[in-house]
């Protein structure tokens, strides 16, 4: 599907629901001093990290949709886990929201998917802000209407504001610099910042989600009374494309299209929205989701495991040309996935014991042997965007941002390249084991009795490896061994989704996996990531618990960057002093997206550069090539 960074930001991979950020380059360095007043800022009909926009103001479409194509037909999806709750402010720290539920609501703005940080009016008909960052304020369309007929208000984008920044830690952290948000003209909102500079804010707040003020403070069908915090299984009211028409708790949601949907004509939505119903059934395990698409009872199946696209389909439909498989380049984002420590917990503390840990972890035997040779060693925390990499030495302006927090850094970020350990051989293994022995030793361990045990205490040392996907047992068990062979006592656990979510939230693991998507254009989300405010806080993203002063201090640097180059140089200062604080094990990457869907499907001649696969948004259904799928079958 098309990815962006609210997608990265919602669900930690890549996954859910709408803009992409880009860089800070090419914008011009304004003093404060010489900032332009509110009166002399111009009204713009879109706003990009980069510079210049792509589309004019007048413009008729994305040049990467076909505004032919057809309306109807049926998209059937797989989701993963299971839901209880169609709240979108509470997702990540109440229940289990159905992802799908996003799609209902519109923002401020929307993406280009062929622009790497452009955005243009959605809910919102233009924005305009001062050079010096201090403030931005959006003009909301006149056309815009909640799916009950009421317009969309000033006073629903203050409460949608409010909400988020209350009750979801990613948005507190988010918008932690957006102090107020004010009405300042019937249909203008002007979101106050707490100081200027921070170049990526007016976009960003472009990207919040707009809920219903007066539904949200209205009364359910029994006469109760909504509550935002809470969790809800209630319909909600939506503004966007399509609404929810029915589903069943924990199984599935079949939203549909807006048939009177307020912004279909314009230039953003043209060729956009074509499938009449997208449905999501839910499986919490992917041998059956496979099942399930070989029986023709999905279209659409995203593939992540690199054994199941090796041998899970080879199936008469494939060989008949009835299921289709595709790869999707991912330009758009990068990734740190990894086995993470909660550095909560005495015994993970140590950098010696994360980074022997990593000593561990034979990754080349596992890509071999289970892997199927697909994927590389994760080395960066922004592995897949080149540029932002911290590789080599620092140097230039980066060494100059590193000079900063030299004395709260590892020396070896300024003396040693970053690199995992290799393995794949016998003698490899043989090597790491004996180095993190030796680490183990130097943090207050040592072999007694073929049990790695504390020297002061004499207790063992124990690990969890804690799972919510059976699948992913093949890697954990992989692993164990070699912690074995430490004298580590380690015990796999896997639990059901719900149980799995309510133990990362009240930090209740030892080791656990977890991924992070970064965009072209790191910014404000870096602080939810990695920051001391966010490491307690249940359901941030900071799920490592990483609390660290130079880290603090590197990412107000990147968030408050004045150009492009400055960025990039306080990313890289970033990457390689998270690298070197050894706060994760590195797991691995590809550079695609593996699909696989039945053909009764078209799309536009050429998919968006940034857009992955683009499905199902600027795809539609073909009447014809389902007709020959049914004679086949």
């Amino acid at each position: 599907m098309a990815i962006t960074r609210r997608d990265l930001l919602l669900t930690g991979t890549a996954a859910v629901a709408l803009p992409a950020l880009g860089s800070v380059g090419g914008l011009p360095v304004i003093s404060t001093a010489a900032a332009q007043s509110a009166s002399e800022a111009p009204w713009r009909h879109a706003l990009s990290l980069f510079g210049q926009v792509k589309y004019p103001a007048d413009f008729k479409r994305f040049d990467y949709v076909n505004p032919e194509a057809p309306k109807g037909g049926v998209a059937r999806q797989i989701a993963v886990g299971t839901f209880d709750n169609f709240n979108i402010v509470v997702a990540g720290v109440k229940g289990q929201v159905a992802g799908a539920v996003a799609f209902i609501y519109e923002s401020l703005t929307t993406p280009s998917l062929d622009e790497v940080s452009t955005e243009y009016g959605a809910l919102a008909e233009a924005v305009s802000h001062p050079a010096d960052f201090s403030f931005v304020t959006y003009r909301l369309r006149p056309q815009a209407k909640w799916h009950d007929g009421k317009p969309v208000t000033a006073d629903d984008v203050i409460f949608s504001l409010d909400a988020f920044k209350k009750h979801h830690p990613m948005y507190s952290a988010y918008y932690s610099h957006v102090v107020k948000a004010e009405k300042v003209g019937e249909r203008e909102v002007k979101f106050v910042f707490d100081a200027p500079g921070n170049r990526e804010l007016p976009q960003i707040v472009g990207q919040l989600t707009v809920l219903p003020k007066h539904w949200w403070e209205g009364t359910d069908a029994q006469g109760r009374k909504r509550d935002v915090s809470a969790t809800t299984l209630e319909i909600p009211l939506g503004s966007g494309p399509y609404k929810v028409k029915e589903f069943v708790a924990g199984r599935s949601i079949a939203l549909e299209r807006v048939k009177d949907y307020w912004g279909r004509d314009f230039a953003t939505n043209v060729g956009r929205n074509n499938f009449d119903e997208m449905r999501y059934e839910y499986f919490r395990d992917a041998t059956v989701a496979i099942e399930a698409f070989k029986a023709d009872q999905v279209d659409w199946r995203t593939e992540n495991s690199a054994k199941n696209w090796a041998t899970a389909y080879d199936f008469p439909a494939v060989t008949e040309k009835r299921v289709i498989l595709e790869e999707f380049a991912n330009r758009s984002s990068g990734v740190m996935q990894a086995f993470v420590p909660n550095l909560r917990r005495a015994k993970f503390k140590d950098p010696r014991v994360r980074r022997a840990l990593n000593y561990a972890f034979d990754f080349e035997e596992m890509n071999k042997q289970i892997f199927y040779g697909q994927y590389k060693r994760v080395s960066s925390y922004f592995d897949g965007i080149d540029e932002l990499m911290a590789t080599g030495l620092p140097q230039g302006k980066e060494l100059e941002i590193l000079e900063t927090v030299r004395a709260e850094v590892p020396p070896e970020v300024f003396t040693t390249a970053y690199t995992n350990p290799v393995g794949g051989s016998p003698e490899a293994v043989r090597d790491n084991l004996r180095e993190a022995l030796r680490l183990f030793k130097e943090a207050g361990y040592e072999v007694r009795d073929r049990k790695l045990v504390d020297v002061k205490t004499g207790a063992q040392f124990t690990l969890e490896l804690l799972n919510q996907d059976p699948s992913f047992e093949r890697v954990t068990l992989f692993y164990k061994p070699s912690l074995e062979r430490l004298g580590i006592a380690v015990s796999v656990r896997t639990v059901d989704p719900t149980q799995y979510e309510n133990r990362t939230r009240d930090w209740d693991f030892d080791v656990v996996t977890n991924s992070w998507g970064e965009s072209q254009s790191p910014g404000n989300e870096q602080r939810e990531f990695w920051s001391s405010k966010t490491a307690d806080i249940a359901g941030s993203r900071n799920i490592a618990g990483i609390k660290n002063p130079a880290v603090d201090k590197l990412i107000e640097r990147l968030i408050y960057a004045t150009g492009r180059d400055d960025l990039v140089a306080a990313t890289k200062a970033l990457d390689r002093v998270l690298l070197w604080n050894n706060y994760v094990v590195p797991q691995w990457t590809y550079s695609k997206i593996r699909t696989a869907r039945w053909d009764r499907f078209g799309r536009p001649a050429e998919l968006p550069k940034y857009g992955q696969s683009g499905f199902p948004f600027i795809w539609w259904y073909d009447a014809d090539k389902a007709a020959r799928i049914a004679k086949k079958s």
